[in-house]
Protein backbone atom coordinates (compact mmCIF):
# COMPACT_ATOMS: atom_id res chain seq x y z
CA UNK A 1 0.00 0.00 0.00
CA UNK A 2 1.09 3.55 -0.64
CA UNK A 3 1.96 6.12 1.86
CA UNK A 4 -0.38 8.69 0.43
CA UNK A 5 -2.99 5.52 0.24
CA UNK A 6 -2.39 4.74 3.92
CA UNK A 7 -2.25 8.74 5.24
CA UNK A 8 -5.92 9.52 2.87
CA UNK A 9 -7.69 6.09 4.64
CA UNK A 10 -6.42 6.58 8.18
CA UNK A 11 -7.96 10.61 7.68
CA UNK A 12 -10.94 8.76 6.78
CA UNK A 13 -11.43 6.18 9.54
CA UNK A 14 -10.45 8.43 12.13
CA UNK A 15 -13.14 11.03 11.45
CA UNK A 16 -15.60 8.43 10.82
CA UNK A 17 -14.66 6.15 14.05
CA UNK A 18 -14.74 9.72 16.34
CA UNK A 19 -18.38 10.45 15.05
CA UNK A 20 -19.53 6.90 15.27
CA UNK A 21 -18.57 6.53 18.99
CA UNK A 22 -20.12 9.87 19.95
CA UNK A 23 -23.59 8.57 18.20
CA UNK A 24 -23.05 5.44 19.33
CA UNK A 25 -22.60 6.68 23.18
CA UNK A 26 -25.51 9.26 23.06
CA UNK A 27 -28.21 6.19 21.88
CA UNK A 28 -27.27 4.43 23.98
CA UNK A 29 -27.83 7.16 27.08
CA UNK A 30 -31.11 7.86 25.45
CA UNK A 31 -31.71 4.19 25.31
CA UNK A 32 -30.94 3.94 29.04
CA UNK A 33 -33.43 6.71 29.70
CA UNK A 34 -36.08 5.25 27.97
CA UNK A 35 -35.98 1.44 29.32
CA UNK A 36 -35.45 3.39 32.80
CA UNK A 37 -38.66 1.63 34.14
CA UNK A 38 -36.89 -1.80 34.37
CA UNK A 39 -35.06 -0.29 37.64
CA UNK A 40 -38.38 2.37 38.86
CA UNK A 41 -41.17 -0.39 38.24
CA UNK A 42 -39.02 -3.74 37.33
CA UNK A 43 -36.60 -4.17 40.46
CA UNK A 44 -33.93 -4.48 38.41
CA UNK A 45 -30.38 -3.33 38.81
CA UNK A 46 -28.52 -0.55 37.05
CA UNK A 47 -26.52 -3.35 34.97
CA UNK A 48 -29.71 -5.05 33.91
CA UNK A 49 -30.62 -1.60 33.07
CA UNK A 50 -27.00 -0.87 30.60
CA UNK A 51 -27.20 -4.58 29.17
CA UNK A 52 -30.56 -4.00 27.88
CA UNK A 53 -29.82 -0.57 26.60
CA UNK A 54 -26.24 -2.17 24.87
CA UNK A 55 -28.61 -4.83 23.55
CA UNK A 56 -30.71 -2.55 21.65
CA UNK A 57 -28.19 -0.73 19.93
CA UNK A 58 -27.22 -3.34 16.90
CA UNK A 59 -30.30 -2.15 15.07
CA UNK A 60 -29.83 1.05 15.69
CA UNK A 61 -26.01 0.98 14.62
CA UNK A 62 -27.15 -0.91 10.78
CA UNK A 63 -29.15 2.32 10.24
CA UNK A 64 -26.67 5.30 11.07
CA UNK A 65 -23.33 3.50 10.24
CA UNK A 66 -23.00 4.26 6.92
CA UNK A 67 -23.98 7.73 7.44
CA UNK A 68 -21.51 8.40 9.99
CA UNK A 69 -18.77 6.30 7.42
CA UNK A 70 -19.80 8.99 4.31
CA UNK A 71 -19.77 12.40 7.45
CA UNK A 72 -16.24 10.90 8.37
CA UNK A 73 -14.87 10.57 4.74
CA UNK A 74 -16.32 14.35 3.64
CA UNK A 75 -14.84 15.96 6.45
CA UNK A 76 -11.65 14.66 5.98
CA UNK A 77 -12.36 15.89 2.54
CA UNK A 78 -13.04 19.20 3.07
CA UNK A 79 -10.03 19.71 5.49
CA UNK A 80 -7.63 18.49 2.96
CA UNK A 81 -9.25 20.83 0.87
CA UNK A 82 -8.96 23.69 3.36
CA UNK A 83 -5.09 23.04 3.65
CA UNK A 84 -4.52 22.55 0.36
CA UNK A 85 -3.38 19.02 0.17
CA UNK A 86 -6.24 17.97 -2.09
CA UNK A 87 -4.67 20.09 -4.76
CA UNK A 88 -1.63 18.81 -4.62
CA UNK A 89 -2.94 15.11 -4.57
CA UNK A 90 -4.45 15.88 -8.15
CA UNK A 91 -1.72 17.64 -9.57
CA UNK A 92 1.01 15.39 -8.68
CA UNK A 93 -1.32 12.43 -10.58
CA UNK A 94 -2.13 10.94 -6.57
CA UNK A 95 -5.91 10.53 -7.77
CA UNK A 96 -5.43 6.60 -8.02
CA UNK A 97 -4.57 6.67 -3.97
CA UNK A 98 -7.41 8.95 -3.93
CA UNK A 99 -9.08 6.13 -5.59
CA UNK A 100 -7.86 3.24 -3.91
CA UNK A 101 -8.06 4.50 0.08
CA UNK A 102 -11.92 5.53 -1.27
CA UNK A 103 -12.08 1.47 -1.88
CA UNK A 104 -10.70 0.55 1.13
CA UNK A 105 -12.66 2.20 3.29
CA UNK A 106 -16.05 1.00 1.73
CA UNK A 107 -14.90 -2.19 1.66
CA UNK A 108 -13.63 -2.59 5.56
CA UNK A 109 -17.27 -0.74 5.98
CA UNK A 110 -19.18 -3.12 4.25
CA UNK A 111 -17.79 -6.13 5.99
CA UNK A 112 -17.83 -4.40 9.32
CA UNK A 113 -21.79 -3.72 8.58
CA UNK A 114 -22.37 -7.24 7.11
CA UNK A 115 -20.82 -8.79 9.83
CA UNK A 116 -23.00 -6.70 12.39
CA UNK A 117 -26.34 -7.51 10.23
CA UNK A 118 -25.79 -11.02 9.92
CA UNK A 119 -24.17 -12.37 12.54
CA UNK A 120 -24.25 -9.51 15.59
CA UNK A 121 -27.53 -8.51 15.17
CA UNK A 122 -29.30 -11.87 15.19
CA UNK A 123 -26.85 -12.71 18.65
CA UNK A 124 -28.40 -9.67 20.16
CA UNK A 125 -32.46 -9.81 19.45
CA UNK A 126 -31.72 -13.35 21.19
CA UNK A 127 -29.58 -12.52 24.49
CA UNK A 128 -32.22 -9.63 24.63
CA UNK A 129 -35.38 -12.01 24.36
CA UNK A 130 -33.92 -13.64 26.73
CA UNK A 131 -33.06 -11.05 28.91
CA UNK A 132 -36.45 -9.66 28.57
CA UNK A 133 -37.80 -13.44 29.88
CA UNK A 134 -35.09 -13.39 32.69
CA UNK A 135 -36.55 -9.73 33.96
CA UNK A 136 -39.96 -10.81 33.90
CA UNK A 137 -39.59 -14.13 35.46
CA UNK A 138 -37.73 -12.56 37.73
CA UNK A 139 -40.62 -9.51 38.22
CA UNK A 140 -43.29 -12.45 38.69
CA UNK A 141 -41.46 -14.78 40.95
CA UNK A 142 -39.54 -12.32 43.66
CA UNK A 143 -39.98 -8.69 42.72
CA UNK A 144 -43.76 -8.15 41.45
CA UNK A 145 -46.07 -6.70 44.74
CA UNK A 146 -48.86 -7.93 46.03
CA UNK A 147 -52.01 -5.76 45.14
CA UNK A 148 -50.67 -4.21 42.93
CA UNK A 149 -50.91 -3.88 39.18
CA UNK A 150 -47.70 -3.92 37.01
CA UNK A 151 -47.06 -3.37 33.49
CA UNK A 152 -44.42 -5.74 32.09
CA UNK A 153 -44.70 -4.93 28.83
CA UNK A 154 -47.23 -2.21 26.86
CA UNK A 155 -50.11 -4.64 26.63
CA UNK A 156 -49.35 -6.52 29.08
CA UNK A 157 -50.58 -6.18 33.09
CA UNK A 158 -49.96 -8.66 35.39
CA UNK A 159 -51.17 -8.54 39.67
CA UNK A 160 -51.17 -10.72 42.54
CA UNK A 161 -52.59 -11.12 45.64
CA UNK A 162 -50.16 -12.68 47.97
CA UNK A 163 -46.36 -15.02 48.18
CA UNK A 164 -45.72 -17.80 50.36
CA UNK A 165 -42.23 -18.28 51.52
CA UNK A 166 -41.54 -21.03 48.50
CA UNK A 167 -42.37 -18.58 46.40
CA UNK A 168 -45.56 -19.70 45.36
CA UNK A 169 -47.75 -17.01 44.48
CA UNK A 170 -51.84 -16.84 45.05
CA UNK A 171 -54.71 -15.30 42.80
CA UNK A 172 -52.46 -14.89 39.77
CA UNK A 173 -53.93 -12.36 36.79
CA UNK A 174 -52.24 -11.42 33.86
CA UNK A 175 -54.18 -9.13 31.19
CA UNK A 176 -52.83 -9.07 27.29
CA UNK A 177 -54.44 -6.60 24.88
CA UNK A 178 -51.24 -6.56 22.58
CA UNK A 179 -53.49 -7.80 20.23
CA UNK A 180 -56.07 -5.29 18.93
CA UNK A 181 -59.08 -8.26 17.81
CA UNK A 182 -58.42 -10.80 21.04
CA UNK A 183 -58.36 -9.82 24.34
CA UNK A 184 -56.52 -12.59 26.66
CA UNK A 185 -57.00 -12.55 30.62
CA UNK A 186 -55.18 -15.03 32.66
CA UNK A 187 -56.59 -16.35 35.92
CA UNK A 188 -55.45 -18.79 38.48
CA UNK A 189 -55.97 -19.72 42.35
CA UNK A 190 -52.02 -20.09 42.40
CA UNK A 191 -49.04 -20.03 40.10
CA UNK A 192 -45.26 -20.49 40.26
CA UNK A 193 -42.18 -19.51 38.42
CA UNK A 194 -39.56 -22.44 36.89
CA UNK A 195 -37.14 -22.87 33.94
CA UNK A 196 -35.74 -25.59 31.96
CA UNK A 197 -31.79 -23.82 31.86
CA UNK A 198 -33.15 -21.65 28.53
CA UNK A 199 -37.44 -20.68 29.21
CA UNK A 200 -39.14 -19.42 31.70
CA UNK A 201 -41.89 -21.21 32.23
CA UNK A 202 -45.84 -19.43 34.47
CA UNK A 203 -47.14 -22.68 36.18
CA UNK A 204 -50.81 -21.67 36.62
CA UNK A 205 -53.02 -24.00 38.36
CA UNK A 206 -56.71 -24.07 38.87
CA UNK A 207 -57.76 -21.37 36.64
CA UNK A 208 -59.16 -20.19 33.50
CA UNK A 209 -58.50 -18.48 29.91
CA UNK A 210 -60.60 -15.65 29.15
CA UNK A 211 -60.97 -14.86 24.97
CA UNK A 212 -62.78 -11.69 24.24
CA UNK A 213 -62.88 -10.67 20.49
CA UNK A 214 -63.60 -7.12 19.22
CA UNK A 215 -66.56 -7.99 18.55
CA UNK A 216 -67.71 -8.60 21.77
CA UNK A 217 -67.88 -12.31 21.88
CA UNK A 218 -66.32 -14.13 24.96
CA UNK A 219 -65.56 -17.17 25.59
CA UNK A 220 -63.50 -18.91 28.72
CA UNK A 221 -61.60 -22.06 29.20
CA UNK A 222 -61.06 -23.42 32.94
CA UNK A 223 -57.81 -26.06 33.13
CA UNK A 224 -56.38 -27.29 36.06
CA UNK A 225 -52.77 -26.73 34.75
CA UNK A 226 -51.97 -24.49 32.10
CA UNK A 227 -48.12 -23.62 31.40
CA UNK A 228 -47.49 -19.75 29.85
CA UNK A 229 -44.26 -19.26 28.21
CA UNK A 230 -42.73 -15.92 29.62
CA UNK A 231 -41.42 -14.85 26.26
CA UNK A 232 -45.75 -14.57 25.66
CA UNK A 233 -45.87 -12.19 28.20
CA UNK A 234 -42.46 -10.10 27.42
CA UNK A 235 -42.15 -9.53 23.79
CA UNK A 236 -44.54 -6.98 21.33
CA UNK A 237 -45.81 -9.52 19.72
CA UNK A 238 -47.52 -13.10 21.12
CA UNK A 239 -43.95 -14.77 20.09
CA UNK A 240 -40.17 -13.85 19.21
CA UNK A 241 -39.45 -14.01 15.35
CA UNK A 242 -37.25 -16.45 15.33
CA UNK A 243 -35.67 -15.97 11.87
CA UNK A 244 -34.47 -12.41 13.54
CA UNK A 245 -32.83 -14.26 16.31
CA UNK A 246 -30.56 -16.50 13.54
CA UNK A 247 -27.72 -15.77 11.52
CA UNK A 248 -28.12 -15.80 7.87
CA UNK A 249 -25.65 -18.65 7.52
CA UNK A 250 -27.83 -20.84 9.33
CA UNK A 251 -30.96 -19.34 7.70
CA UNK A 252 -29.52 -20.46 4.41
CA UNK A 253 -28.24 -24.03 5.33
CA UNK A 254 -31.81 -24.34 6.84
CA UNK A 255 -33.61 -23.03 3.64
CA UNK A 256 -31.17 -25.39 1.46
CA UNK A 257 -31.95 -28.30 3.56
CA UNK A 258 -35.91 -27.88 3.75
CA UNK A 259 -36.31 -26.59 -0.20
CA UNK A 260 -38.34 -24.13 1.41
CA UNK A 261 -37.66 -19.77 0.90
CA UNK A 262 -40.33 -18.58 2.51
CA UNK A 263 -41.04 -14.32 0.99
CA UNK A 264 -40.57 -13.60 4.60
CA UNK A 265 -36.36 -15.13 4.59
CA UNK A 266 -36.01 -13.38 1.08
CA UNK A 267 -36.80 -10.34 2.36
CA UNK A 268 -34.96 -10.16 5.68
CA UNK A 269 -31.73 -11.40 3.98
CA UNK A 270 -32.51 -8.98 1.17
CA UNK A 271 -32.40 -5.89 4.25
CA UNK A 272 -29.51 -7.73 5.88
CA UNK A 273 -27.45 -7.41 2.52
CA UNK A 274 -28.50 -4.14 1.36
CA UNK A 275 -26.75 -2.29 3.98
CA UNK A 276 -23.17 -3.82 2.56
CA UNK A 277 -24.67 -1.65 -0.88
CA UNK A 278 -25.44 1.54 1.21
CA UNK A 279 -21.84 1.77 2.27
CA UNK A 280 -20.45 1.47 -1.09
CA UNK A 281 -23.01 4.32 -2.32
CA UNK A 282 -22.53 6.23 0.47
CA UNK A 283 -18.33 6.56 -0.26
CA UNK A 284 -18.76 6.80 -4.18
CA UNK A 285 -21.28 9.46 -3.84
CA UNK A 286 -18.76 11.41 -0.47
CA UNK A 287 -16.01 11.12 -3.23
CA UNK A 288 -17.57 12.69 -6.27
CA UNK A 289 -19.46 15.31 -4.44
CA UNK A 290 -16.16 16.34 -2.16
CA UNK A 291 -12.43 14.52 -3.75
CA UNK A 292 -12.18 17.12 -6.61
CA UNK A 293 -11.49 20.82 -5.57
CA UNK A 294 -12.98 23.41 -7.63
CA UNK A 295 -13.02 27.04 -7.39
CA UNK A 296 -16.07 27.68 -8.06
CA UNK A 297 -17.91 29.52 -5.41
CA UNK A 298 -21.43 28.92 -4.54
CA UNK A 299 -23.24 32.26 -2.88
CA UNK A 300 -25.60 29.99 -0.14
CA UNK A 301 -22.75 27.54 1.54
CA UNK A 302 -24.01 24.20 2.25
CA UNK A 303 -22.30 21.98 4.67
CA UNK A 304 -21.55 18.74 2.90
CA UNK A 305 -22.43 16.87 6.01
CA UNK A 306 -25.74 17.96 5.67
CA UNK A 307 -25.68 17.30 2.26
CA UNK A 308 -25.08 13.65 3.36
CA UNK A 309 -27.65 13.40 5.94
CA UNK A 310 -30.22 14.31 3.05
CA UNK A 311 -28.72 11.87 0.60
CA UNK A 312 -29.16 9.10 3.25
CA UNK A 313 -32.58 10.26 3.89
CA UNK A 314 -33.37 10.15 0.28
CA UNK A 315 -32.00 6.75 0.07
CA UNK A 316 -33.84 5.57 2.83
CA UNK A 317 -37.03 6.76 1.51
CA UNK A 318 -36.82 5.31 -1.92
CA UNK A 319 -35.96 1.99 -0.12
CA UNK A 320 -38.84 2.26 1.93
CA UNK A 321 -41.16 2.79 -0.89
CA UNK A 322 -39.88 0.79 -3.84
CA UNK A 323 -41.47 -2.10 -5.47
CA UNK A 324 -38.44 -3.22 -6.19
CA UNK A 325 -36.48 -3.69 -2.97
CA UNK A 326 -34.98 -2.37 0.00
CA UNK A 327 -31.44 -2.17 -2.02
CA UNK A 328 -33.04 0.44 -4.85
CA UNK A 329 -32.10 3.45 -3.11
CA UNK A 330 -28.02 1.61 -2.80
CA UNK A 331 -28.21 1.09 -6.32
CA UNK A 332 -29.51 4.22 -7.66
CA UNK A 333 -27.08 6.40 -5.21
CA UNK A 334 -24.64 3.82 -6.46
CA UNK A 335 -25.86 5.07 -10.34
CA UNK A 336 -25.91 8.63 -9.61
CA UNK A 337 -22.49 8.99 -8.02
CA UNK A 338 -20.94 6.91 -10.94
CA UNK A 339 -22.01 8.89 -13.02
CA UNK A 340 -20.89 11.84 -10.84
CA UNK A 341 -17.51 10.58 -10.89
CA UNK A 342 -17.45 9.93 -15.13
CA UNK A 343 -17.89 13.61 -15.32
CA UNK A 344 -15.43 14.05 -13.05
CA UNK A 345 -12.81 12.00 -14.57
CA UNK A 346 -13.42 12.38 -18.07
CA UNK A 347 -10.75 14.22 -20.07
CA UNK A 348 -11.49 17.51 -21.03
CA UNK A 349 -9.45 19.01 -23.88
CA UNK A 350 -9.26 22.66 -24.38
CA UNK A 351 -10.85 23.93 -26.68
CA UNK A 352 -8.29 26.51 -29.39
CA UNK A 353 -9.62 29.54 -30.68
CA UNK A 354 -9.06 30.51 -33.88
CA UNK A 355 -8.56 34.17 -34.47
CA UNK A 356 -10.82 35.66 -37.41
Amino acid sequence: MKRLTAYLSRLFVTDALILFGVVCVLLWLVNCLRSFDVVSLKGQGLATLALQALLTMPPLINTFFYVCVGIGMVRALQALQANKELHIVHTSRGLRSLWAATGLVAASGMVIILLLTNFVEPSANRRLNLLSASVAADLVSATLKPKRFTQVTPGVILLIGGRSRDGEIQEFFADDRRDPLTRRTYVAESARVSTDGENYIIELRDGSLQYTEANGRFSEISFARYDINVDLLTQDGYAADSMKETNSVSLVQNALASGEWSPSLIQLLSNRMSEGLRVAGICLAVLALAGFPSGRRSRIAVPLEAVVLLMAFAERGVSAYSPLGPSTGAFLMIGVAGIGLAQRTWPRHPRLMVAP
